[in-house]
């Protein structure tokens, strides 16, 4: 193989296979990316067998065809400190040689044969959606998923796939979030049954390589794995094992609830302020709504107290509800300053809910004080 390529552009792809790379493998061949030139395309490879892509790289100037097995950890220093805008590579048996216009670099390398294949998208059965849409559903679910809990289905976000509409969710156990986006059949893809739990680090590096438009995305959800496509190449990934919660039990359903609606700049000013107080033993706010105001409020012993007023709409009788700061803040955080979102709450006990008009619902437990 001999190539010469772009080392910025390349660099920003590397950089992507690099993070699905593993540092430490029992099959060390997995701590390599594996480059593929031919004279339609070259394509850069990363798996650790349970996450793995496929990018293309632009650009490149293909003189001789072929395939190479690279150490991650070394090239990755060799782009970061080049300053040349373009290297060569070239492959010779087992040695890797790197060029720029004054550097030369030979890497050892091993066996492209023996590298994991990355399954390839193919059929034309399949879900279409905007690269902005799935960007904004992992966006507002992610980070409401669990890593640390034993039930393995809380450490992914839900994907349920329809004709029409994709949904997804998150959850720890003690916030629930759910954001739905349109989405398109394209021929006779396989039935979504609401399994596909895809896990967390899939997730943040589907948003990491999702261009920032209406780039169409397709998607194809399998038993045991997911494959997305867009433009840049392909993402494979394993599911989450387990049975994830009865998520549409837990969305609150009622009628004589009070609801506030309530802008996120100011909310999110005001959350903050009043958790300077807040500590790891106490990270409850007190939210009471009363004659068109709402102060949040914290007491924590060994700091100190805060009291926060911030004019709201209201006008019927006062409640107080508490919250733990932290998980309204990461509501508040995936949203824009000057959105506005309707709180929906029944009591001191019952769940919060949090919606927009966007489709975009966010579920809260209460943390119980003593009021006495």
């Amino acid at each position: 193989m001999k190539i010469t390529i772009d080392r910025e552009e390349f660099q920003k792809i590397f950089l992507v296979a690099a993070v699905v790379a593993p540092t430490r493998s029992p099959k060390a061949i997995l701590q390599n990316v594996k480059l593929v030139a031919d004279s339609q395309e070259t394509i850069l490879m990363a798996t650790d067998t349970e996450v793995g892509v496929k990018l293309k790289v632009p650009g490149v100037i293909v003189e001789q065809p072929g395939s190479a097995v690279i150490p991650v950890g070394r090239l990755s220093m060799i782009l970061r400190e080049s300053n040349d805008e373009q290297i060569k590579i070239e492959v010779s048996d087992s040695k890797i040689t790197v060029k720029g216009k004054q550097s030369k670099f030979q890497l050892l390398g091993q066996n492209p044969e023996e590298f994991p294949d990355v399954d390839d998208f193919s059929g034309e059965d399949h879900y279409e959606v905007s690269a902005m849409v799935l960007r904004e559903l992992i966006k507002r679910t992610l980070f409401a998923t669990d890593n640390e809990s034993s039930r393995y289905a809380l450490g992914g976000v839900l994907l349920e796939i329809g004709e029409n509409e994709i949904v997804a969710v998150g959850t720890d156990g003690r916030r629930l979030a759910k954001m739905e986006g349109k989405c398109k059949r394209v021929g006779k893809p396989m039935a979504n049954q609401g399994t596909t739990i895809v896990p967390a680090r899939s997730m943040q590096l589907i948003e990491r390589i999702l261009p920032e438009d209406e780039t169409v995305v397709s998607l194809i959800p399998r038993a045991n794995d997911l494959l997305l496509k867009d433009n840049k190449g392909v993402l494979y990934t394993r599911l989450v094992e387990g049975r994830f919660p009865k998520w549409r039990d837990v969305i609150p359903k009622r009628t004589d609830s009070t609801k506030i609606d309530l802008a996120v700049g100011p909310m999110y000013s005001s959350l903050r302020q009043a958790a300077i107080v807040a500590s790891e033993e106490s990270r409850g706010i007190d939210f009471t709504f009363k004659d068109g105001t709402l102060v949040l409020s914290n007491e924590t012993a060994e700091v100190g107290q805060s009291r926060i007023e911030m004019p709201v709409v209201f006008d019927g009788e006062p409640f107080t509800i508490t919250l733990d700061n932290r998980y309204v803040a990461d509501f508040l955080k995936v949203l824009s300053p000057e959105k506005i979102f309707t709180l929906d709450v029944q009591g001191a006990e019952q769940a919060a809910y949090c919606s927009t008009e966007d489709n975009y619902g966010y579920v809260i437990m209460p943390v119980q004080k003593d009021r006495r």
